[in-house]
């Protein structure tokens, strides 16, 4: 891990070298010579692929450190993989790779988003920034939430842990749009009550 780890942060911010194109060996060769254990072709692998997923990352992400944060996470995930022979079609390598950076840019999307809506529904105000040697908030949220009715609790997990639209809540629920959100809103105003009382004890 740590020498693939190496090979890649090499490579994360170097500049664009020759294209795919440019040399004679084709990817699915790289993807034989890597799952038997030779660095060399590692090293050229992920000289192939960083400025692509890199570009790819800038377009989506935004951010060029978002970008080279996807460069490590794909290039990884990938290294592991064909090591341990789980890429089971080489020729398809490449459609492999972009299909992974697509992956990882929308799980990271995902993540954002949700931390995002958390913080809107909980400001830092909650937090005990008065006492930062504890970790109380955790264990009170999870308190909270647990006194909540099951209802109200069910809508808050469903909505900021598991990422579902209004809509997608009110069909497993059997309610309209705007009855989950009147659910919500309250479930937030008993949490954030709750979190209030336990934090003044």
């Amino acid at each position: 891990m740590n020498q693939g780890l190496s090979i890649v942060a090499r490579e994360i911010y170097a500049p664009p070298v020759q294209d795919m194109a440019d040399t004679d060996e084709d990817d699915a060769s790289l993807a034989r010579r890597i799952a038997a254990s030779d660095t060399r072709a590692e090293a050229e692998f992920c000289r192939r692929f960083a400025p692509r997923i890199r570009l790819f990352g800038r377009k989506w992400l935004r951010s060029d450190a978002a970008a080279a944060d996807l460069v490590q996470d794909v290039l990884l995930m990938a290294l592991q993989k064909l090591r341990a022979g789980a890429v089971h079609n080489p020729e398809r390598v490449a459609s492999f790779m972009l299909g992974t950076a697509r992956q990882m840019m929308l799980d990271t999307r995902r993540s954002s988003g949700r931390r995002e809506r958390i913080l809107d529904a909980f400001p830092l105000d909650l937090l005990p920034i008065e006492e930062p040697t504890t970790d109380a908030a955790p264990e009170r949220l999870q308190h909270c939430l647990q006194a909540l009715p099951e209802r109200e609790r069910a809508v808050l997990v469903m909505t900021f842990y598991d990422d579902w639209p209004a809509e997608t809540l009110g069909q497993q629920l059997g309610l309209n749009a705007g009855h989950v959100r009147v659910i919500r809103h309250r479930g937030l105003e008993h949490l954030r009550s709750c979190m209030e009382a336990e934090g003044a004890q």
